[in-house]
């Protein structure tokens, strides 16, 4: 019975000394694995340069003024109707529009042909503007989709990059909101 006592005692503090090891490397590993934001390509107007300007129609014959000064800051989200993970993010973009109308434009831009004024109307993004122009997405080098670019009010890109999730549309938000062209970079800044 002593000896069965005993081996329980020492399979107890070996559990207990495992358990420490493996929080300690639990620890060392969130250190090491950092947020991840929007994947930042070097393609199209540089973090931190002024957009090109474009006068464009949309798709509800409003006129659209992407670049130069703004009365608020612009978000131009980039979709395509035949793409999934846009329509995953479309209810986070009227939702960032409603919630944010007073500080942030949202504009949703596309190119190619498509029956994008019947996927506006069964999205429910009336709301926003949405612009057909393969010059705008030409111009900012777009390759991928989603793909978001945010300016500030004088027209110069404060983040840009591919989104897939709601995380990664957010670091581009708090990538403008910490005077910092990534989460990436603000992190390193902050990792010294």
């Amino acid at each position: 019975m002593t000896l069965s006592v005993a081996l329980l005692w020492i399979a107890v503090l070996a559990l207990g000394l495992l358990v420490w090891a493996l929080s300690r490397q639990v620890g060392v590993l969130f250190e090491r694995v950092a947020p991840m934001g929007a994947l930042v390509t070097d393609a199209g107007p540089a973090v931190g340069q002024p957009s090109p300007i474009f006068d464009l129609t949309g798709l509800q014959s409003e006129q659209v003024v992407i670049g130069g000064p703004q009365a608020k800051p612009t978000l131009l989200f980039f979709l395509a109707p035949t793409c999934p993970v846009c329509k995953k993010l479309i209810p986070i973009l009227k939702n960032l529009a409603r919630d944010e109308a007073s500080a942030l434009r949202v504009v949703l831009a596309s190119d190619g042909e498509g029956e994008h004024l019947q996927f506006m109307r069964a999205q429910g993004l009336e709301s926003m503007p949405y612009l057909l122009s393969t010059e705008l997405g030409m111009s900012y080098r777009v390759s991928r989709l989603p793909y978001a670019v945010l300016m500030d009010r004088q027209g110069v890109v404060r983040a840009k990059g591919l989104v897939n999730s709601r995380e990664q549309l957010d670091s581009l938000l708090n990538a403008h909101d910490m005077d910092t062209p990534t989460i990436q970079k603000y992190l390193e800044g902050h990792a010294a």
